[in-house]
C-alpha cells in the first residue's frame, strides 16, 4: 500500500487529515513500538546485586545484666524479624492499608500505574500507585527520587522480583525495611518504639496503627501534635474497617477495637554519654575477641549483646567518684588538675559488675578502668604474700625451699638492705638496694601477716627476693594479672612496679574471694543475632591458689581493714578485706577490697594530657604532709560498697 500523505485529491485542511486506515496503522505501529521498547527496557532492567546500606544495616542493642535495655548503637534502628513471628492480623493490617491485592498482583498495579502516569502528565509527582513489591524495590535497591525513569525502573524490577521471589519473602523484606518514624526501620523496632513490646505480641488494633505510619510517619505519630493525633485515630479506624472489607477481620472482632491504642510517649534518645560509652566499647571488644563475628559483620548490626553490667552498681560507682570530683578545685589548686579515676567491680565468678572509665565517655573516650600505665604500688603485695605461702622461700642457693606461715618473722626496720642467696642486691649504679617504709618508720621483727596488715614495705620487699621474683610473677599471673603489665623483675617488682588495669586488679583480688579459684573477667554473657544465639564460650574457673593460701591472704587483708592501713573501709561491715596501694614516687593511689560477693579496685592518678606523663599526687584535694597516696580511693570504695552491699 502506497503511503498517500499529504493526501492527494484533497484540498485545504482535509489534505492534512489522515484517513481512518492511516490512523489504524499509526496506532498499531505506535503500540508495537511501545511494546518493543517496553520489552527491551524489561530485558535491560536488572535486579541490583547490592542492597542499599539502609536495607541491610541494623542497630546493635546492649542490655544490662537484668535484661533491661542499656543502649543502641549504629546509624539505623532496625532489626530483622522473620515473617512467621509477625502476627497474621498485623500482616493483614499492613496489606489492607497498602496493597490489598498483594498476593494476586504481579508486583505492579495497572490502575496504580495509570494514576501515577496521570500525575506525571499533569505535572504531579510519581509516588502514588505503588504496590508493596514496588515499595520494597524502592527501599532496598533504588534511591528515593521521584521521576519518570526511576519510577519506570521500579516497576520493571518489581515485575522481575515478583517472578523470582515468593510473596512471603517480599512481604518480610518490606516489613523489615520500611520507615515507621521515631528513628526506626522495620516493624520489630516500631513495635518496641511505640508499644514497648515485641512485634509478636501486637494485636490487630496496634498493628492497624503501625500500618497507618507507612503513609507518612511524620504525619501520624500522635505524640507529635494534636493534629497528628486526629489523623492517626482516623487512619487507624480506616485500616481496621478496610480489614473487615477484605475479609481479614470479622465484624465481631472489629467491634472489640473501639478505643485507639495510644502508643507510649516518645522514648528519650539513648546515646553513649556518661558511663554507657565505656561499657559499650568493652562489650563490643569482648564480642570481637570471643566470637567469630567480624568487625564488618558487627557493624552491619542486628546483634543483641547481653552484658554483665549492673546498672545500680554502675550508678553507685559514678556517684562515689563524683563526690570526690566535687571536692577537687582545679581552679584554685594546681595539684587538683588532671586527676583521673579508674575503677572496676568484679564478681568472684568473673562477671564485671561495674566500671568507671572517666567523667563522661563523650568528653574523654579513653577508659581509665582499662589503663595499663598506672603502677599498682603496694596493692600488689598480696601476690607476694600468696606466693610465699604457696611456694615457700629459698634463703640459700641450692638449698631446699622452706615453708613460711603468716607468723614467720621478718625484719621490719626502715632502710634494710635487700639480700639475695649470694649476698646484698646491687643495682646498676653500684649501690646496695635498701627498702623504705612509709614515714621512715622501723617496726623491728614483725610477722608477715602484720607486715601485710600495716603495709610495711621492707619485709615484703625481702620476701619477694626470698620466694623468687619469677614465682611471684607466676602467682600474680595465675591470679589473673596479665604478663604484659608486669614491670622489670627487680626488687621493686614486689612493691608494685607493674601496671595492671583496675579491671584486672579487681579480678585478681576476686581470686582470693573465690577461695583460690580464678575466672578471667568477662563483660558479656550472651550474644544473639536477630534472635539466633551466637556461639561464645564462657570463661572457666581454674585453680590458682590453694584454699588455705587464699584464706590466709583474706585473713591478713581483713586485718588491714580492721586495724591497719585500710581502716577507712571498716564502716562497710564485717568480712571486708582490702589493701591500700602507694608508690615510692607517689604517682598513684589504690584501694582494692572485696567481700564474698564482689571485688572492687579503685585507682587514682594524675596524667599530663600532652605528654601522658604521670604527675605526683602531692597536695591533691588540699592534703598536707609527706605520706604518699591519697585517702580518696578508699573513700570511693567505701561509699560505693555502702550503696550496693547492704
Amino acid at each position: 500500500m502506497r503511503w498517500d500523505y499529504p493526501r492527494s485529491g484533497r484540498h485545504g485542511m482535509r489534505r492534512w487529515l489522515p484517513s481512518w486506515r492511516q490512523l489504524v496503522v499509526l496506532f498499531l505501529a505506535g503500540t508495537g513500538s511501545l511494546g518493543l521498547l517496553t520489552g527491551y527496557a524489561y530485558w535491560r532492567a536488572e535486579i541490583p546485586e547490592n542492597l542499599n546500606s539502609f536495607a541491610t544495616q541494623q542497630d546493635n542493642v546492649y542490655y544490662w545484666a537484668d535484661g533491661t535495655k542499656m543502649a543502641r548503637t549504629g546509624w539505623v534502628s532496625r532489626q530483622e524479624m522473620p515473617l512467621e513471628k509477625v502476627p497474621q492480623d498485623v500482616q493483614w493490617a499492613v496489606l489492607a492499608a497498602e496493597n490489598k491485592t498483594f498476593y494476586s498482583d504481579y508486583g505492579v498495579s495497572p490502575s496504580g500505574i495509570t494514576r501515577a502516569l496521570l500525575r506525571m502528565g499533569t505535572g504531579g509527582d510519581t509516588q502514588g500507585g505503588s504496590t508493596i513489591t514496588q515499595q520494597y524495590v524502592k527501599n532496598v535497591y533504588l534511591d528515593q527520587d521521584q521521576n519518570f525513569s526511576r519510577k519506570l525502573n521500579e516497576m520493571l524490577i518489581a515485575i522481575k522480583l515478583d517472578n523470582r521471589m515468593s510473596k512471603k519473602a517480599i512481604l518480610e523484606g518490606y516489613l523489615n525495611t520500611s520507615w515507621f518514624g521515631r528513628g526506626t526501620y522495620g516493624i520489630q523496632r516500631a513495635a518496641q518504639a511505640y508499644y514497648g513490646k515485641e512485634v509478636s505480641e501486637l494485636n490487630a488494633s496496634e498493628g492497624a496503627f503501625l500500618a497507618s505510619l507507612l503513609k507518612g510517619a511524620a504525619l501520624y505519630d500522635p505524640a507529635v501534635s494534636e493534629r497528628n493525633h486526629r489523623r492517626a485515630v482516623e487512619r487507624w479506624g480506616w485500616v481496621l474497617d478496610r480489614m473487615v472489607d477484605i475479609g481479614r477481620l470479622s465484624a465481631a472482632e472489629r467491634a472489640k477495637y473501639t478505643t485507639f491504642p495510644e502508643p507510649r510517649a516518645r522514648p528519650r534518645a539513648t546515646d553513649t554519654s556518661g558511663q554507657s560509652g565505656y561499657l559499650i566499647e568493652m562489650a563490643k571488644a569482648y564480642v570481637g575477641k570471643h566470637t567469630d563475628v567480624s568487625d564488618a559483620e558487627f557493624d552491619l548490626g542486628g546483634y543483641q549483646i547481653y552484658t554483665t553490667f549492673e546498672k545500680p552498681r554502675v550508678d553507685a560507682l559514678a556517684t562515689a567518684v563524683k563526690k570526690v570530683r566535687d571536692d577537687l578545685d582545679p581552679e584554685r589548686r594546681s595539684a587538683d588538675k588532671h586527676v583521673r579515676v579508674g575503677a572496676a567491680s568484679v564478681a568472684p565468678d568473673g562477671r564485671i559488675l561495674a566500671v568507671h572509665g572517666g567523667p563522661d565517655y563523650l568528653a574523654q573516650g579513653f577508659n581509665d578502668a582499662n589503663a595499663v600505665t598506672v603502677p599498682a604500688g603496694t596493692s600488689f603485695t598480696p601476690f607476694v604474700y600468696a606466693a610465699a605461702l604457696r611456694d615457700g622461700v629459698q634463703l640459700e642457693r641450692g638449698e631446699s625451699r622452706i615453708p613460711v606461715t603468716p607468723e614467720t618473722p621478718y625484719n621490719g626496720d626502715d632502710k634494710v638492705s635487700v639480700r639475695t642467696p649470694e649476698g646484698p642486691y646491687w643495682d646498676r649504679s653500684g649501690k646496695i638496694v635498701k627498702g623504705a617504709n612509709d614515714g621512715g618508720r622501723s617496726w623491728g621483727s614483725i610477722s608477715l601477716r602484720e607486715a601485710m596488715v600495716h603495709s610495711v614495705n621492707t619485709p615484703l620487699l625481702q620476701l619477694g627476693m626470698d620466694v623468687g621474683l619469677d614465682r611471684v610473677r607466676r602467682t600474680a599471673t595465675d591470679s589473673g594479672l596479665l604478663a604484659g603489665s608486669f614491670g622489670a623483675q627487680v626488687p621493686a617488682f614486689s612493691l608494685g612496679n607493674s601496671t595492671p588495669s583496675a579491671i584486672r586488679m579487681a579480678g585478681a583480688y576476686a581470686t582470693f574471694a573465690a577461695d583460690g579459684m580464678h575466672t578471667d573477667p568477662y563483660s558479656v554473657v550472651r550474644v544473639t543475632h536477630n534472635g539466633d544465639t551466637i556461639r561464645m564460650p564462657r570463661p572457666r574457673a581454674r585453680r590458682a591458689l590453694g584454699t588455705g593460701v587464699a584464706a590466709q591472704v583474706t585473713d591478713a587483708l581483713q586485718g588491714a581493714v580492721r586495724e591497719g592501713t585500710g581502716q577507712a573501709a571498716k564502716g562497710v561491715g564485717r568480712g571486708v578485706a582490702g589493701k591500700t596501694g602507694t608508690t615510692q614516687d607517689n604517682t598513684s593511689a589504690w584501694f582494692v577490697g572485696y567481700t564474698d560477693r564482689t571485688s572492687t579496685a579503685v585507682a587514682l592518678f594524675r596524667l599530663q594530657p600532652k605528654t601522658l606523663e604521670l604527675l605526683p599526687l602531692d597536695g591533691v584535694g588540699g592534703a598536707s604532709g609527706s605520706s604518699p597516696g591519697s585517702a580518696y580511693p578508699v573513700g570511693i570504695w567505701t561509699d560505693y560498697m555502702k550503696a550496693t552491699e547492704r
